[in-house]
């Protein structure tokens, strides 16, 4: 049975009508790392594993979920939208609060989901579920919700109702994703262009540290504050500047590194980045997967170095594939600190890779880590039964 015949069946045992399907997916991010809150671009691409859902609306005001990974159920009424006690329904509840205080008229609904993105991997899978849940809400009840407003509420509920302040690319990846297409996603005004990524002989291969450090939080609001201070010493003597996205390295050289060589290092490693997607973007537009995997080893550099993101586990990871020819590029992928590193690895050599980088993964820190193949695939959408 698959997954989302799985999640219809539970909802008709559960609720005895038949419901609407709505399938949301997880992302990575190829190149682009910590430049979205610096105003910057990114270039994610949705990926094939995802959030499922099943919705149905009810002639009360009544909302009822239903986690299918979790087993647990959890209740709540439109009238009285507040934060549960568990993590998960808030994911939900944000965006059903956000679209109240939105205007749009919703009436009370069951819901059930689940999903096949792993958790803590850092591959969005609370922004595939509040995607999700807006497209669903807005299928459902005729709102018409534009995608971008689909991508944008989604983020609206994790930042003000969850608590988590994201930048707008996992929404925006989840919404806009496209078959054998990266998104060139300009963070400053949510412009966008679809970049070809169709190679037959390259696979996206994700090594997952299995690690979490508890410096992750603190150390990206840390990060966001030491790149604003950068930006307000370049502001003093270019008064246009408003983020990292408008500095050159020559102001960085000139106007931050004689006061504050950290803050310096941090923005530079900004600033390069985004030029380094830049030229990736053009490095694919040639087929120039080789160019293009050099850089991604150059961001990991970056971010290991200069940023200090980076941990001992992603280090390793990196450090293994640096040396097989059939790794073109590989560099650590999200805020940091754990998850995962993001892997281009020739398709026929895809096997021999992943058993080199497990046994050496195992020996130096006991564990094997958990591999994910990702393939590129279309964002949020209805399964027609």
């Amino acid at each position: 049975m698959s997954h989302s015949q799985k999640i219809k069946e539970t909802f008709i045992q559960l609720y005895q009508t038949e419901p609407l399907l709505v399938q949301s997916p997880g992302r990575v991010n190829l190149i682009g790392e910590h430049t979205d809150y610096n105003m910057g671009l990114v270039l994610p691409a949705a990926i094939d594993k995802k959030i499922t859902l099943a919705i149905g609306k009810r002639d009360d005001r009544h909302i009822r979920l239903y986690s299918l990974d979790n087993q647990e159920n959890y209740q709540s009424n439109l009238d009285d939208i507040k934060p549960s006690d568990k993590l998960w329904p808030d994911y939900l509840l944000g965006v059903v609060d956000q679209l109240v205080k939105k205007g749009y008229t919703l009436g009370g609904f069951n819901l059930v989901f689940g999903g096949d993105i792993p958790q803590g991997a850092g591959l969005s899978s609370s922004a595939a579920l509040e995607c999700a849940t807006a497209f669903g809400l807005s299928q459902l009840f005729d709102l018409e919700v534009p995608p971008l407003s689909i991508a944008l509420v989604s983020q609206a509920a994790e930042n003000n109702f969850v608590g988590v302040k994201c930048g707008l690319m996992d929404q925006f990846a989840s919404v806009f994703g496209k078959e054998k297409h990266l998104i060139k996603l300009d963070c400053r005004d949510y412009s966008y262009e679809y970049i070809p990524f169709s190679s037959e002989d390259l696979k996206i291969v994700l090594f997952d540290t299995r690690v979490k450090h508890s410096l992750a939080s603190s150390a990206y609001n840390e990060r966001r504050e030491q790149c604003e201070h950068g930006v307000a010493l370049v502001k003093k003597v270019y008064p246009a500047v408003e983020s990292l996205r408008d500095v050159t390295e020559q102001q960085l050289l000139e106007l931050v590194k004689p006061i504050d060589e950290l803050v310096y290092r941090r923005c530079h490693y900004v600033v390069s980045e985004i030029q380094r997607l830049l030229d990736a973007c053009e490095d694919l537009k040639q087929d120039d997967f080789v160019s293009f995997g050099r850089r991604m080893f150059e961001t990991h550099d970056g971010l290991q170095h200069l940023y200090e993101v980076s941990c001992e586990e992603l280090d390793l990871l990196v450090d293994l594939v640096r040396t097989q020819p059939a790794v073109l590029g590989a560099r650590m992928m999200g805020g940091g600190f754990g998850g995962c590193t993001i892997n281009l690895v020739r398709a026929a050599d895809v096997q021999e890779v992943t058993e080199i980088v497990a046994k050496g993964y195992e020996e130096k820190t006991g564990h094997r880590p958990e591999i994910y193949i990702a393939n590129i695939s279309q964002g949020t959408s209805q399964i027609i039964n």
